[in-house]
């Protein structure tokens, strides 16, 4: 039974770290719906950065071209290059103080807290139905509004708001091209979620000590899959100016999650 709810957990959190439907949200109800976790517990932490390992190799394997473009304009010493990775080190602070100086207390605000998630999923559906209704336009990433993405990302640690929704949407009530938008997104977040697996492994290394190599290989796999898979199709969507059906899946979703936050 643990095997499948890793590999449940694993599914859960390669879509939804992609598709703006907040993947924190997602594993607060996926505890409740499959019932208990304790079988999972001494996997604890370990568990959980194999999981975001996963979705963040994935994200590599996606964009692994424009990625290769742009380590070598970096090593060049190329403008371009440089100052791309410059917007992306500016729009990792904001999110980078948050979770260094609230995550705990945000995390024990809202473990378990389904009521909070689902009026946060809710805040999720409206950024998507603005950024849905924007009219396409052209304007460049800038420093500024790198930065103000990266505020959004703070934001969204927050379980029940979307990071890929927030930004996403951000970026394009910008101004900035779709394509551009998801695919900043998306590369954003890798450094902060090796930095946090990092900061993880430092302040509790014991973790790596107890762990289930045929559990955690389980949720790897399908998180990795299903990340991918994810990703290319949320770039689709996002050119396609479609995000508003996950602004409807998150509004009941998150009518869902405040029913069981009421009445569960």
């Amino acid at each position: 039974m643990e095997y499948l709810k890793v590999i449940v957990l694993g599914i859960i959190q390669g879509l939804t770290e992609f598709l703006p439907v907040s993947s924190s949200g997602h594993l607060e109800l996926a505890k409740v719906l499959i019932g208990s976790t304790k079988g999972l517990e001494s996997q604890g932490l370990l568990l959980t950065l194999v999981l975001h390992a996963a979705t963040a190799l994935s994200t590599l394997v996606v964009f692994r071209n424009e990625i290769g473009v742009l380590l070598q304009q970096i090593f060049k010493g190329e403008a371009a290059g440089l100052r791309f990775l410059a917007m992306i080190l500016l729009s990792m602070i904001p999110a980078v103080g948050v979770g260094l100086l609230f995550k705990d207390p945000l995390e024990a605000l809202f473990s378990g807290n389904l009521l909070l998630v689902g009026i946060l999923l809710w805040v999720t559906a409206l950024l998507l139905f603005i950024a849905n209704r924007k009219s396409p336009r052209q304007t460049p990433l800038t420093y500024q509004n790198s930065f103000v993405i990266g505020m959004m990302q703070a934001f969204a640690i927050l379980p029940g708001v979307s990071r890929s929704g927030a930004t996403i949407a951000t970026a394009i009530g910008l101004g900035v091209q779709r394509a551009e938008a998801a695919r900043f997104s998306f590369l954003m977040v890798i450094p902060i979620i090796f930095g946090s697996m990092a900061k993880s492994i430092w302040d509790a290394p014991e973790t790596l000590m107890t762990s289930s190599a045929g559990l955690l290989f389980c949720g790897f796999i399908s998180a990795f899959i299903t990340g991918i898979l994810a990703c290319r199709w949320m770039i689709a969507l996002v050119e396609k100016s479609r995000l508003q059906y996950f602004a409807y899946y998150c509004l009941g979703v998150g009518f869902i999650a405040m029913g069981y936050g009421i009445f569960g």
